[in-house]
Protein backbone atom coordinates (compact mmCIF):
# COMPACT_ATOMS: atom_id res chain seq x y z
CA UNK A 1 0.00 0.00 0.00
CA UNK A 2 1.19 3.22 -0.73
CA UNK A 3 0.96 5.83 1.80
CA UNK A 4 1.85 9.20 -0.25
CA UNK A 5 4.08 10.34 2.56
CA UNK A 6 7.08 10.57 -0.18
CA UNK A 7 8.49 14.65 0.74
CA UNK A 8 5.86 14.55 2.83
CA UNK A 9 7.39 16.97 6.32
CA UNK A 10 7.40 15.07 9.20
CA UNK A 11 8.37 15.94 13.05
CA UNK A 12 8.93 13.38 15.62
CA UNK A 13 9.46 14.25 19.17
CA UNK A 14 10.74 12.43 21.75
CA UNK A 15 12.55 10.22 18.95
CA UNK A 16 16.60 9.22 19.71
CA UNK A 17 14.88 5.61 21.09
CA UNK A 18 11.99 3.75 21.84
CA UNK A 19 8.71 3.98 20.13
CA UNK A 20 9.96 7.78 18.72
CA UNK A 21 12.59 5.97 16.79
CA UNK A 22 10.54 3.09 15.68
CA UNK A 23 8.17 6.29 14.33
CA UNK A 24 10.32 7.91 12.92
CA UNK A 25 12.04 5.30 10.80
CA UNK A 26 8.48 4.22 9.68
CA UNK A 27 8.02 7.60 8.24
CA UNK A 28 11.58 7.51 6.58
CA UNK A 29 11.73 4.33 5.13
CA UNK A 30 7.91 5.46 3.88
CA UNK A 31 9.86 7.91 2.06
CA UNK A 32 8.88 11.46 4.29
CA UNK A 33 11.87 14.24 5.26
CA UNK A 34 12.08 13.62 9.51
CA UNK A 35 13.32 15.66 11.92
CA UNK A 36 13.67 14.40 15.20
CA UNK A 37 13.92 15.68 18.74
CA UNK A 38 15.79 14.42 21.53
CA UNK A 39 17.52 15.69 25.13
CA UNK A 40 20.64 13.66 24.45
CA UNK A 41 22.13 15.20 21.35
CA UNK A 42 24.79 12.43 21.03
CA UNK A 43 22.24 9.94 21.01
CA UNK A 44 20.09 11.78 18.53
CA UNK A 45 23.05 12.07 16.39
CA UNK A 46 23.35 8.10 15.87
CA UNK A 47 19.87 7.73 15.77
CA UNK A 48 19.60 9.92 12.59
CA UNK A 49 22.50 8.52 11.20
CA UNK A 50 21.16 4.96 11.47
CA UNK A 51 17.90 5.96 10.22
CA UNK A 52 19.62 7.72 7.07
CA UNK A 53 21.97 4.80 6.24
CA UNK A 54 18.97 2.35 6.32
CA UNK A 55 16.16 4.74 4.38
CA UNK A 56 18.55 6.59 2.06
CA UNK A 57 16.22 9.70 3.26
CA UNK A 58 17.59 12.76 4.82
CA UNK A 59 16.95 12.81 9.03
CA UNK A 60 17.53 16.57 10.40
CA UNK A 61 18.68 16.64 14.15
CA UNK A 62 17.59 18.79 16.30
CA UNK A 63 18.65 18.96 20.51
CA UNK A 64 14.95 19.76 22.62
CA UNK A 65 13.47 19.34 25.91
CA UNK A 66 10.01 19.73 25.09
CA UNK A 67 9.31 19.44 28.48
CA UNK A 68 10.12 23.35 28.16
CA UNK A 69 7.75 25.01 26.05
CA UNK A 70 10.02 27.49 24.69
CA UNK A 71 12.13 24.74 23.52
CA UNK A 72 9.45 22.55 22.00
CA UNK A 73 8.06 25.48 20.28
CA UNK A 74 11.94 25.80 18.92
CA UNK A 75 12.01 22.26 17.76
CA UNK A 76 9.05 22.87 15.19
CA UNK A 77 10.36 26.35 14.20
CA UNK A 78 13.95 25.28 13.31
CA UNK A 79 12.98 21.91 11.52
CA UNK A 80 10.17 24.40 9.42
CA UNK A 81 12.72 26.88 8.35
CA UNK A 82 15.18 23.71 7.27
CA UNK A 83 12.65 21.78 5.48
CA UNK A 84 10.55 24.43 4.54
CA UNK A 85 6.63 23.50 6.06
CA UNK A 86 5.35 20.65 8.40
CA UNK A 87 2.68 18.10 7.27
CA UNK A 88 2.52 15.68 9.74
CA UNK A 89 3.74 16.20 14.04
CA UNK A 90 3.94 13.05 16.11
CA UNK A 91 3.54 13.82 19.70
CA UNK A 92 5.55 11.69 21.81
CA UNK A 93 7.61 12.25 25.45
CA UNK A 94 8.69 9.99 27.61
CA UNK A 95 6.37 9.14 30.37
CA UNK A 96 6.21 10.50 34.13
CA UNK A 97 7.73 7.98 36.53
CA UNK A 98 5.85 5.51 38.19
CA UNK A 99 4.55 6.45 41.64
CA UNK A 100 1.30 6.03 43.75
CA UNK A 101 -0.96 8.99 44.68
CA UNK A 102 -0.12 9.74 48.00
CA UNK A 103 3.63 9.35 47.22
CA UNK A 104 3.44 12.07 44.52
CA UNK A 105 4.55 14.85 45.61
CA UNK A 106 3.13 18.37 43.52
CA UNK A 107 6.68 19.20 41.94
CA UNK A 108 6.22 15.96 40.62
CA UNK A 109 2.69 16.41 38.78
CA UNK A 110 3.71 19.75 37.16
CA UNK A 111 6.91 18.30 35.40
CA UNK A 112 4.27 15.76 34.23
CA UNK A 113 1.96 18.20 33.26
CA UNK A 114 5.08 19.97 31.10
CA UNK A 115 6.34 16.99 29.76
CA UNK A 116 2.99 15.29 28.31
CA UNK A 117 0.62 17.53 28.16
CA UNK A 118 2.26 21.21 27.49
CA UNK A 119 4.55 19.90 25.11
CA UNK A 120 1.75 18.36 23.39
CA UNK A 121 -0.41 22.32 23.38
CA UNK A 122 2.75 23.98 22.66
CA UNK A 123 3.77 21.76 19.36
CA UNK A 124 0.26 21.79 17.98
CA UNK A 125 -0.27 25.61 18.72
CA UNK A 126 2.77 26.03 16.37
CA UNK A 127 2.26 23.19 13.54
CA UNK A 128 -1.93 23.89 13.11
CA UNK A 129 -1.25 27.41 11.36
CA UNK A 130 1.17 26.08 8.81
CA UNK A 131 -0.93 23.21 8.25
CA UNK A 132 -4.01 25.33 7.51
CA UNK A 133 -2.01 26.97 5.32
CA UNK A 134 -1.05 24.01 3.84
CA UNK A 135 -4.88 23.26 3.75
CA UNK A 136 -3.32 19.22 4.78
CA UNK A 137 -1.55 18.42 8.08
CA UNK A 138 -2.06 14.97 10.07
CA UNK A 139 -1.05 15.09 14.14
CA UNK A 140 -0.82 11.85 16.20
CA UNK A 141 -0.26 11.48 19.85
CA UNK A 142 1.78 9.31 21.72
CA UNK A 143 0.15 8.61 24.73
CA UNK A 144 -0.64 5.10 26.90
CA UNK A 145 -3.24 2.05 27.18
CA UNK A 146 -3.77 3.65 31.06
CA UNK A 147 -5.81 6.51 29.57
CA UNK A 148 -8.42 3.81 28.48
CA UNK A 149 -7.64 1.47 31.38
CA UNK A 150 -5.92 3.10 34.25
CA UNK A 151 -2.58 1.30 35.35
CA UNK A 152 -1.85 0.54 39.05
CA UNK A 153 1.60 3.06 39.92
CA UNK A 154 0.92 5.21 37.23
CA UNK A 155 -0.88 7.68 38.27
CA UNK A 156 0.75 10.41 36.85
CA UNK A 157 0.16 9.06 33.40
CA UNK A 158 -3.32 8.06 34.05
CA UNK A 159 -4.07 11.27 34.44
CA UNK A 160 -1.85 13.98 32.61
CA UNK A 161 -2.49 12.14 29.19
CA UNK A 162 -6.08 11.80 29.69
CA UNK A 163 -6.03 15.56 29.06
CA UNK A 164 -3.86 15.03 25.81
CA UNK A 165 -6.77 12.89 24.32
CA UNK A 166 -8.99 15.71 25.63
CA UNK A 167 -7.18 18.24 23.78
CA UNK A 168 -7.04 15.94 20.51
CA UNK A 169 -11.07 15.54 20.49
CA UNK A 170 -11.36 19.52 20.97
CA UNK A 171 -8.87 20.31 17.83
CA UNK A 172 -9.94 17.40 15.87
CA UNK A 173 -13.53 19.17 15.74
CA UNK A 174 -12.00 22.56 15.05
CA UNK A 175 -9.70 21.73 12.22
CA UNK A 176 -11.55 18.61 10.34
CA UNK A 177 -12.33 21.41 7.65
CA UNK A 178 -8.48 22.46 6.99
CA UNK A 179 -8.25 18.60 6.20
CA UNK A 180 -6.34 18.11 9.45
CA UNK A 181 -6.69 14.67 11.35
CA UNK A 182 -5.73 14.51 14.86
CA UNK A 183 -5.87 11.01 16.58
CA UNK A 184 -4.25 9.42 19.42
CA UNK A 185 -2.11 6.03 19.61
CA UNK A 186 -2.12 4.38 23.35
CA UNK A 187 0.72 1.86 23.30
CA UNK A 188 0.48 -1.59 26.00
CA UNK A 189 2.96 -2.77 27.64
CA UNK A 190 5.77 -2.68 24.52
CA UNK A 191 9.34 -3.68 24.60
CA UNK A 192 11.15 -0.26 25.46
CA UNK A 193 13.47 1.18 28.04
CA UNK A 194 10.68 2.66 30.02
CA UNK A 195 8.87 -0.43 30.10
CA UNK A 196 12.18 -2.16 31.49
CA UNK A 197 12.50 0.50 34.41
CA UNK A 198 8.74 -0.13 35.21
CA UNK A 199 8.88 -3.76 35.40
CA UNK A 200 12.55 -3.17 37.21
CA UNK A 201 10.42 -0.50 39.68
CA UNK A 202 7.97 -3.35 40.59
CA UNK A 203 10.29 -5.90 40.74
CA UNK A 204 12.33 -3.91 43.43
CA UNK A 205 8.87 -2.98 45.43
CA UNK A 206 7.90 -6.46 45.28
CA UNK A 207 10.93 -8.54 45.80
CA UNK A 208 10.68 -10.63 42.65
CA UNK A 209 13.11 -10.60 39.86
CA UNK A 210 11.83 -8.39 36.65
CA UNK A 211 10.87 -11.67 34.07
CA UNK A 212 8.56 -12.62 36.84
CA UNK A 213 6.67 -8.95 36.68
CA UNK A 214 6.84 -9.09 32.50
CA UNK A 215 5.50 -12.68 32.67
CA UNK A 216 2.42 -11.54 34.90
CA UNK A 217 1.47 -8.51 32.57
CA UNK A 218 1.68 -11.07 29.76
CA UNK A 219 -0.78 -13.28 31.21
CA UNK A 220 -3.13 -10.42 31.36
CA UNK A 221 -2.37 -9.64 27.50
CA UNK A 222 -4.46 -12.05 25.15
CA UNK A 223 -1.76 -12.29 22.55
CA UNK A 224 0.38 -13.21 25.31
CA UNK A 225 3.46 -11.06 25.05
CA UNK A 226 4.68 -7.86 25.04
CA UNK A 227 4.37 -5.42 21.83
CA UNK A 228 7.06 -4.57 19.73
CA UNK A 229 8.16 -0.56 18.90
CA UNK A 230 7.63 -1.39 14.98
CA UNK A 231 4.00 -3.07 15.80
CA UNK A 232 3.20 0.55 16.88
CA UNK A 233 4.93 2.85 14.33
CA UNK A 234 3.14 1.19 11.54
CA UNK A 235 -0.55 2.42 12.81
CA UNK A 236 0.93 5.94 13.46
CA UNK A 237 2.22 6.07 10.00
CA UNK A 238 -1.21 4.81 8.64
CA UNK A 239 -2.75 7.49 10.68
CA UNK A 240 -0.21 9.99 9.32
CA UNK A 241 -0.74 9.06 5.94
CA UNK A 242 -2.84 10.22 2.53
CA UNK A 243 -4.43 7.01 2.80
CA UNK A 244 -6.37 7.74 6.85
CA UNK A 245 -8.04 11.07 5.14
CA UNK A 246 -11.48 10.34 6.93
CA UNK A 247 -10.36 9.77 10.61
CA UNK A 248 -10.10 12.07 13.15
CA UNK A 249 -10.48 12.58 16.61
CA UNK A 250 -9.87 8.45 17.33
CA UNK A 251 -8.11 7.28 19.99
CA UNK A 252 -6.35 3.95 18.94
CA UNK A 253 -4.52 1.29 21.27
CA UNK A 254 -1.86 -0.94 19.84
CA UNK A 255 -1.87 -3.34 22.86
CA UNK A 256 -2.38 -6.99 21.66
CA UNK A 257 -6.02 -6.72 23.55
CA UNK A 258 -4.96 -5.35 27.09
CA UNK A 259 -8.07 -3.46 27.24
CA UNK A 260 -10.65 -4.79 28.09
CA UNK A 261 -13.30 -2.06 27.46
CA UNK A 262 -15.51 -1.69 24.56
CA UNK A 263 -14.72 1.50 23.97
Amino acid sequence: MDLGLKDKTAFVAGASKGLGKAIAYELSKEGALVAICARDMETLLKTAEEIQQKTKNRVFPIRADVSDVREAVNFLKKGIDELGTIHILINNAGGPPASDFLSTDFSAWEEAFRLNLMSAIAMCKTAIPVMQANKWGRIVNITSVAVKQPIDELILSNTIRTGVHGLAKSLSNKFAGDNICINNVCPGYTMTERVENLAKKISENESVPPDIVKTRWCQNIPMKRIGKPEELAAIVAFLASTRASYITGTTIQVDGGFHKGLL
